[in-house]
């Protein structure tokens, strides 16, 4: 049936047409809905159609059912395609004819139907082009424009379509259509609607289709370009109100209209149209002008929006226009003309709707915009999105989503009058054509930038060793062109605007995009390389970042460049619009400038912070393309951070932190949230430079430095708080490319070094600390290859740190010093090579930088000798004895200088327990060096050369310590004597044999030379008690004093040295020269006038003197070592640590002797050479204690009291000590000559006086007799000679008679102390004088000589007892001399010192006399005695008759004492004398017989009371006396008549003055009477009583012929006498009278005859 019904549609349909023809309406519906049934079901032929579409007519011409006919048309039309050419355009027009009834619905209806009708006519040609599409066709050429309609070459529905445009053509141009014949009336607006839809939905037929293409460029074009006429020629008048003008008004349909058909060909043929679009565009440019209509220029832009999202049509649009010669920059006009639309809203103001004009207050314009009620700006926020620039308020709308231009005007087709455009909607339309465009634009290029380099990174993968070019070279670069002139023709217009929209915007979403426009824009042109707009957009962002009119020279200055590039707009420049101040902005923090310029503070809004956080986010992102801009981005952040008051903290990030200058910075809470934030990304921001590639880090480095310097610039001469930023981004950045360090390493520390020698200390601090960090991390950072193997790195890194000793300040020094010891403790082990710098680091000290620098700097030395010193190259040892030896030095902290010198202790212990590797190391590189010097042709040059080079580190190290011998300090010189000596000790066994004399030389005389000058000059003032609470002791208070210990201790050093090292220093060949140089400085120092030096001196020469104590059997060491074939002398300096003598450990000793086997220690074998060799080195000894003691024991000429120095016991008493041991060794030779002078000194000794104040300790307590020390030692030296004659040969013996006579010197010394020169000394005594002398006033004493006159004396009675019978002593007199020195104490006898020494005297006498009288009488014929008789007769006289009388406090038992003495005497005369008168000359006799009498004879002392009288008169002395007279008187061996006449001369004497007596007694007690007499007549008469009966027992033991008839005729002549006192009255007497008459009766006999007597 449906194959049937078609042919036949035509009878089926007739019907229902003719029911239609009754035009009764119910018919008609029912009619016209059939007919749409048959149509639905496609059963309406061709011909039938034409019948409907008749009918239709007729209905409409009738104007019944209009919209019955509309819907069937339109349902015949789009179900088949059966309906075409007349039928079709019948239909059509009939569409049209509706379309303009009175009838508003039957209107609408209608053009929508004539809307669809010409879709339907498209879209069949479209199907048939579809059907076609296989078939290749070749039409015949166009000719030109010849003929319009020539449409023979088209198929069937493109010629409808054909026709069809061309007629709608003629239509809106109000041309008679070709096509649609029956068109009564028709309106523009329509006309232009139908011909953009068609345009808009098909443009492939106009594109595939030349004859379509050619009624686009004939017919469309020039149609739209005449209706704008009106438009372009328009010019607004002044007022608002329009003044008649006599050209056409713009009308908004129809310019609408053709604006948006433009904007359809430009967006689709545009390729076909070039030219047209360029007038096309170049009118839309002009429609934007500001003396537009206000709709007109709304419509404008929302159709340059729609272009702006179509950047590949902009890009086409600068490829066609702007980059061709003599055509319009297009794309650039339309740039500018954005730029100018936006900046004219703000300036230009328009009649319309300027709130400038108005005034912003009022309050109903504040309502109309939607703002609050009361002028909204003036003060608060405005909750609207706005912007706002000099008063001009705009706000801001939601026009289109972001990327697609929904236009508003544009799609108001239905409105005939211009709408009133409300207020702010072409700004946001512009604003949003803005961003549209820069998105637009950006992120093609980069799509493709992104594409190309993927395409590059594939190529370099694939193909390493080529160079990348794309292979359609010229395309590439076509390309690149092209998005260079993009950027270039259109970055200052938008720049423009965007900075103004910036500066006026209010909004934080409007801010962020255009911030965000300003970024893509900036971060673009830095990838393609386009420097000027590169910098120009980021300047902008920077401006934006500070506060207003902020001054910043990089940004001012680049600003300036552009502003000199002025681009003109149609007359309009465009600049950069300096930002307006009376901004509305929320204030966030308020602080203080950076630069100098805004005194005061400054204000940043949320929007700069805002634009901080763009920049951020730039350098962030893009850091990579800034190069040089850096410097602009980084100024800026400088300043922000400043502001905002973000100080540096550890690794250089920034914290939010105060500034010093107080509260000048403020921070709301919405910026303090933000804070942290923003200090992130600043650290992210240089985090992220280790993404950069080399060139772009340089640049950021750059640009860092050039802001510090700036930064170093402005901290000059104030002390204003720094800029940080840039010091502390610096560290940054080096800390995160620590991996490719070596690139930045230079410009890095050269630039952070600068900033440590600035004068602002908080700017010279954190450089510091950058540097130090940086060196830091750089040495503990994981390189590859590591540091160890990559020397050259780490000295680079090191270098640094050395360079950092150079800047004076102490506080980079401290940090410097600081980071080195954190470097020791986290790197030592490995510094390997960089130990020379770090070493010249710790050891560049000066003594001006202040203790806690040097005590840092210690800190490090100590790590390094406790832990490094097996780590580093033994090349770099002697830098630390050096480094240790100039702490020692530095005078600032004395502990320091002290324990250093532990250290140089410390480091020769490791010297020596490390020797051998140390040898080893340092031979090799001895040997590396020695061949570079042969190859240059030099020699080698280092100190102490020729000593192996083991050696020289030991000189060096004593070389050293020899200088700190010498330091100004006295603690320092005594701590650094002591380590030189003990390390020479120590571990001298280590040196090789010639290095010795290097060190006796250069190291140890050198030391004692300048220690002596130093001493000799040293100040004599007193050194003031030091820090208040520090006691100086006296003895050190000057520094000549102090100098004096130092001195002490060397002297004592070398000595020992020489004793402990004396063979292997007797090897070496000139140990004489060594040996005298030394003894000349014993001398020196010996005769220093000062006491401590003078007595070490001695010590030091005693000590050298034992030199060659042999070694102990017992010493078991000696043994064990001997057994290993040690030589023997080694062991005793080494191991008998005697007093003074460091204790070396004993285990290391025998390592050390097996290990250098002793071979250059051997003794020498004892022989004549050195035995010879030694009796010189004594010999040179003995001069020099000779010289010694001559020059100190002399004494001082003339009155020089004052100056004149008295040496010290103690030195004398050394001094005289020595000579017994040095005596032993020069005896063979010693001759009288020498004798002479030791007497001399000896003397000269004993002589010298104490000072007072030093006389108590050394004096004794005067009770007790004591011997000083010296005296003793004076006494021992002779002894030892003494002993020495006896026992050697005959001929020393002459020496004797000289050893008596130096002896009984020292025995007058009891009476008579020796002078000291001129000088008063005051004499100690005995006990009586002691209270005088403790407050004597005397400066010097005079020692109590007395103990040592007397032991002198004892050694002389003991000498002489041994040696009497020797010839020399015979010859010499020395008898005489005895006697004739003890003169003088028995006849002082109650007057000597001491009472002690009389009674001393005497005894010895009597002992010498025992001894000596029996030799003298041996030798009486040779006459050698002869003068000695008349000493002896004149020393009994002095001592048994003196003149000094007892003192009066002698108790009677003392005198009885000293009585028996007396009677000792004389006993001796009656032994030893008397008996041998025959071998006594004669005279000598006499004057004892004279003596004796004189004895006998009792001569009374008036002194005397009367109950001591008869003790007091030396009765038995008398009695004694007499007995010997008279048994000498009596005795049958009278030999020569003198003697016997002498006594009995002295007997007649006797017994007259006996009988005066008796008789003057008798007398005086006859006178008297009852009185008694006085007692000493008393005791008188007792006394010659009891001579009597003494008398009378004498003549009874005699023989009678030996008694004189004279005498016998004087004693009888006494008993009538004796008789006559019978009477006396005391009973004392007459006791006496009784004893002496009782004898009488042996005498009475029977007288014989007188012949007989007579006879006989």
């Amino acid at each position: 049936m449906t194959e049937s019904l078609p042919e036949n549609s035509s009878e089926v349909v007739q019907p229902f047409l003719m029911g239609c023809g009754t035009k009764e309406p119910k018919i008609t519906q029912l009619c016209l809905a059939a007919i749409q049934r048959l149509m639905s079901h496609e059963v309406v032929s061709e011909a039938a159609a034409g019948n409907i579409i008749n009918m239709l007519w007729q209905l409409m011409e009738n104007g019944l059912e209009e919209l019955k006919l509309l819907q069937t048309v339109l349902v015949l039309l789009t179900t088949n395609t059966v309906v075409h050419d007349e039928v079709l355009s019948k239909a059509i027009v009939l569409c049209f004819r509706l379309h303009f009834t009175k009838d508003n619905i039957t209107n609408n209806t209608a053009a929508a139907t004539v809307r669809q009708v010409v879709t339907v006519v498209f879209e069949r040609m479209v199907a048939e082009d579809e059907r076609f599409k296989g078939i290749v066709e070749h039409p015949p050429p166009v000719h030109g424009n010849t003929n319009r309609r020539s449409v023979s070459t088209l198929r069937p529905s493109a010629k409808d379509a054909y026709m069809l445009f061309q007629d709608l053509c003629q239509l809106v141009n109000a041309d008679a259509p070709y096509w649609l014949v029956g068109m009564t009336e028709m309106t523009r607006t329509f006309g232009l609607e139908l011909l953009e839809s068609v345009l808009n939905d098909f443009p492939g037929v106009f594109l595939q289709h030349q004859e379509f293409s050619f009624l686009l460029k004939e017919r469309v074009c020039p149609l739209v370009i005449k209706l704008f006429s009106p438009n372009i020629k328009f010019r607004q008048g002044s007022s608002s109100a329009a003044s008649p003008a006599p050209v056409e008004k713009p009308y908004f349909p129809i310019c609408m209209r053709l604006l948006r058909v433009v904007s359809v060909l430009i967006k689709h043929f545009y390729s076909l149209l070039v030219t047209e679009c360029e007038i096309f565009l170049s009118l839309l440019v002009k429609f934007l002008d500001g003396e537009k209509p206000q709709w007109l220029r709304a419509v404008a832009v929302e159709s340059v929006h729609r272009l702006c999202v179509q950047p590949h049509l902009l890009r086409s649009f600068c490829q066609s226009y702007d980059m061709k010669q003599h055509s319009t920059k297009v794309f650039r006009d339309i740039v500018n003309a954005l730029g100018s639309f936006i900046q004219s809203l703000f300036i230009v103001p328009n009649a319309g709707n300027s709130a400038a004009v108005r005034g912003l207050g009022s309050g109903a314009q504040g309502a109309a915009q939607g703002g609050p009620g009361t002028g909204g700006v003036s003060g608060n926020l405005t909750t609207q999105a706005a912007f706002e620039y000099r008063g001009t308020w705009i706000p801001l709308m939601t026009v289109s989503v972001q990327g697609s231009a929904k236009a508003t005007y544009l799609e108001m087709l239905d409105k005939v009058e211009p709408p009133s455009i409300p207020e702010g909607y072409a700004m946001s339309v512009a604003f949003s054509a803005l961003l549209d465009l820069v998105r637009g634009i950006t992120s093609m290029i980069e799509r493709e930038l992104a594409i190309e380099e993927e395409a590059a990174a594939e190529f370099r993968e694939t193909h390493p060793d080529q160079e990348w070019q794309l292979q359609p070279g010229k395309n590439r670069n076509i390309a690149h062109l092209v998005w260079e002139e993009m950027v270039s023709a259109c970055w200052c217009g938008l720049l423009a605007a965007l900075s103004l929209l910036l500066d006026a915007s209010t909004d934080e979403t409007a801010t962020e995009s255009i911030l965000k426009a300003e970024l893509t824009m900036a971060s673009l042109c830095g990838r393609l390389g386009l420097v000027t707009p590169r910098d120009a957009f980021i300047t902008a962002i920077c401006k934006a970042s500070l506060p207003p009119h902020y001054a910043l020279t990089v940004l001012s200055s680049n600003a300036a460049t552009l502003s000199s590039k002025a681009y003109s707009i149609q007359g309009q420049s465009v600049q950069i619009i300096s930002p307006s101040s009376e901004s509305h902005q929320q204030v966030v923090a308020v602080g203080q400038p950076l630069t100098a310029q805004p005194q005061g503070t400054v204000v940043l809004t949320a929007k700069n912070i805002q634009c901080m956080r763009t920049l951020l986010n730039l350098a962030h992102c893009h850091g990579a393309v800034l190069g040089t801009s850096w410097q602009l981005v980084l100024a800026t952040l400088q300043h922000l951070v400043w502001i905002l008051g973000l100080k540096p903290g550890v690794g250089g990030a920034l914290k939010p932190g105060r500034a010093v200058e107080g509260p000048s910075t403020v921070l709301t809470t919405a910026v303090m949230t933000d804070l942290p934030v923003i200090s992130n990304i600043l650290s992210r921001l240089f985090e992220s430079s280790q993404y950069l590639d080399d060139v772009s880090l340089h640049h950021l480095i750059n640009a860092l430095c050039s802001l510090s310097l700036e930064a170093m610039e402005m901290a000059y001469g104030n002390n204003k708080e720094p800029s940080l930023f840039a010091v502390a981004k610096l560290l940054e950045t080096g800390l995160v490319n620590m991996d490719r360090i070596e690139i930045l390493w230079r410009p890095l520390t050269g630039h952070l070094l600068e900033v440590c020698q600035h004068p602002n200390s908080r700017m010279r601090e954190w450089g510091a600390e950058a540097l130090t960090a940086l060196i830091k991390a750089g040495l503990a950072y994981k390189h590859d290859p590591p540091l160890a193997q990559n020397q050259r790195l780490q000295l680079l890194l090191l270098n640094p740190l050395k360079e950092l000793s150079n800047v004076l300040h102490a506080d980079i020094r401290q940090k410097q010093l600081e980071s080195v010891l954190q470097i020791l403790q986290s790197q030592g082990d490995s510094l390997g090579p960089g130990w020379p710098l770090v070493l010249g680091v710790i050891g560049a000290i000066r003594n001006d930088q202040g203790e806690s620098l040097i005590r840092t700097a210690f800190q490090c030395l100590q790590l390094v000798v406790t832990d490094f010193l097996p780590t580093m190259p033994c090349t770099c040892l002697q830098i630390v004895v050096d480094v240790a030896g100039s702490f020692g030095l530095q005078n600032q902290e004395l502990n320091i200088s002290l324990t250093s010198i532990g250290l140089l202790w410390n480091i020769s212990d490791y010297f020596f327990q490390r020797g051998e590797a140390i040898t080893q190391e340092l031979e090799k590189e001895e040997e590396a060096l020695q061949k570079q010097a042969q190859e240059k042709g030099e020699t080698l040059n280092r100190p102490f050369h020729p000593a192996p080079p083991f050696d020289c580190l030991w000189l060096c190290l004593y070389a050293k310590l020899g200088e700190l011998c010498v330091d100004p300090r006295p603690a320092v010189r005594k701590s650094a004597g002591q380590t030189l000596f003990s390390t020479i000790a120590a571990h001298g066994t280590l040196l090789q044999q010639p290095t010795w004399h290097i060190v006796v030389w250069k190291v140890l005389f050198h030391l004692l030379d300048c220690v002596r000058t130093s001493s000799t000059t040293a100040d004599k003032e007193k050194i003031e008690s030091g820090g208040g609470n520090i006691l100086i002791h006296h003895s050190r208070d000057t520094a000549e004093k102090q100098w004096a210990e130092t001195w002490v201790l060397t002297l004592a050093g070398v000595a020992r040295i020489f004793n402990t090292r004396r063979y292997l220093l007797q090897q070496l060949g000139d140990f004489f020269e060594a040996w005298e140089v030394l003894l000349n400085h014993i001398q020196s120092a010996a005769l220093s006038k000062n006491n401590e030096v003078s007595l070490a001196a001695l010590k030091s020469f005693q000590e050298i003197l034992q030199i060659v104590t042999p070694v102990k059997d017992s010493d078991k060491t000696g043994d064990a070592l001997a057994a290993m074939g040690v030589p023997p002398v080694l062991i005793d300096p080494l191991s008998a640590s005697g007093p003074g003598r460091p204790l070396v450990r004993s285990d290391s000793l025998v390592e050390r002797l097996t290990c250098y086997n002793g071979a250059e220690l051997q003794a020498p074998p004892p022989g004549e050479d050195s035995a010879l060799e030694d009796s010189t080195l004594w010999w040179s000894a003995w001069n020099t204690w000779y010289r010694t003691g001559t020059e100190s024991t002399r004494p001082p000429s003339g009155l020089t009291e004052k100056l004149s120095f008295i040496p010290s016991q103690p030195f004398l008493t050394a001094l005289i000590q020595i000579f017994p041991a040095l005596y032993q060794h020069i005896k063979a030779n010693f001759s009288m000559e020498d004798l002479k002078k030791l007497g001399i000194i000896l003397h000269g000794a004993v002589s010298v006086p104490i000072s007072s104040d030093a006389s108590p300790f050394i004096l004794p307590s005067y009770t007790e007799a004591v011997l000083t020390s010296l005296q003793e030692a004076v006494l021992t030296a002779l002894d030892v000679l003494q002993k020495a004659i006896c026992v050697g040969p005959e001929n020393l013996q002459v020496m004797y008679p000289a050893i008596f006579e130096q002896l009984l010197l020292f025995v007058e010394f009891s009476c008579k102390p020796p002078q000291y020169g001129r000088m008063e000394t005051k004499h100690v005594a005995n006990a009586k004088y002691n209270q005088i002398q403790l407050f004597a006033p005397a400066e010097w004493v005079a020692l109590n000589y007395v103990p040592f006159a007397e032991r002198s004396l004892e050694v002389v009675v003991d000498l002489y007892h041994k040696t009497a019978c020797h010839k020399a002593v015979i010859n010499e007199k020395v008898l005489q001399n005895i006697i004739k020195t003890l003169r003088m104490p028995l006849g002082l006898k109650y007057a000597c010192p001491s009472e002690s020494t009389w009674k001393l005297a005497v005894s010895s006498l009597l002992k010498v006399l025992s001894i000596g009288l029996p030799v003298a009488r041996q030798h009486a014929s040779s006459g050698k005695f002869d003068t000695m008789w008349p000493e002896l007769a004149n020393a009994f006289e002095d001592f048994l008759f003196t003149k000094s009388s007892p003192p009066d406090n002698l108790s009677i038992q003392e005198f009885q004492k000293n009585e028996a003495i007396d009677v000792e005497v004389v006993q001796l005369i009656s032994t030893e004398i008397l008996p041998f008168a025959n071998f006594i000359p004669k005279d000598f006799v006499g004057q004892i017989m004279a003596m004796l009498n004189k004895g006998s004879i009792h001569s009374q002392s008036s002194s005397f009371t009367e109950a001591e009288i008869d003790v007091r008169m030396r009765e038995d002395f008398s009695k004694v006396c007499f007995e010997t007279l008279l048994q000498f008187s009596f005795s049958n061996k009278v030999s020569t008549p003198q003697e016997g006449y002498i006594s009995r001369m002295a007997l007649s004497v006797l017994l007259k003055r006996s009988q005066d007596v008796l008789r003057r007694y008798v007398e005086d007690e006859r006178l008297s009477g009852r009185c008694p007499l006085p007692r000493q007549q008393v005791t008188e008469i007792i006394f010659v009583l009891k001579a009597i009966s003494t008398l009378m027992d004498s003549l009874k033991k005699t023989q009678p012929e030996n008694v004189d008839s004279n005498t016998w005729a004087q004693v009888i002549a006494l008993y009538p006498t004796l008789v006559e006192c019978i009477t006396c009255s005391s009973s004392e007497v007459s006791s006496a009278l009784k004893e002496a008459l009782g004898p009488f009766k042996d005498f009475m006999q029977p007288p014989v005859s007188r012949v007989q007597n007579g006879e006989s």
